[in-house]
């Protein structure tokens, strides 16, 4: 069993950055896959960006070069860091940890850009 508790979101301008913060209950070290998701209203939850347990990232091609997925072993911790954040980007934003076996969510964080 995996718990997943994300952190971080809020209200941004855009052209403002954000960092999500998701605290996972074992060593990410142990967790094949770590992702970020998010479903913004009246759409399917989508890939944002993903990060491996030997550290190679995958991003959507909306958010590349804008957004860096990070992990930190010792904290089992994962980031996203996100700059240049646009109207679109606005969604819930869910962490993820796919153990091979199973796929684990966190409860999500609600990201808002607006002027």
């Amino acid at each position: 069993q995996v718990q997943l508790v994300e952190s971080g979101g809020g209200l941004v301008q855009p052209g403002g950055s954000l960092r999500l913060s998701c605290a996972a209950s074992v060593n990410i070290f142990t967790i094949a896959i770590m992702g970020w998701y998010r479903q913004a209203p009246g759409k399917q939850r989508e890939l944002v960006a993903t990060r491996t347990s030997g550290g190679r990232t995958n991003y959507a091609d909306s958010v590349k070069g804008r957004f860096t997925i990070s992990g930190d072993n010792a904290k089992n911790m994962v980031y996203l860091q996100m700059n240049s954040l646009k109207p679109e980007d606005t969604a819930v934003y869910y962490c993820n940890a796919y153990t091979l076996a199973e796929s684990y969510w966190g409860q999500g964080t609600q990201v808002t850009v607006s002027s």
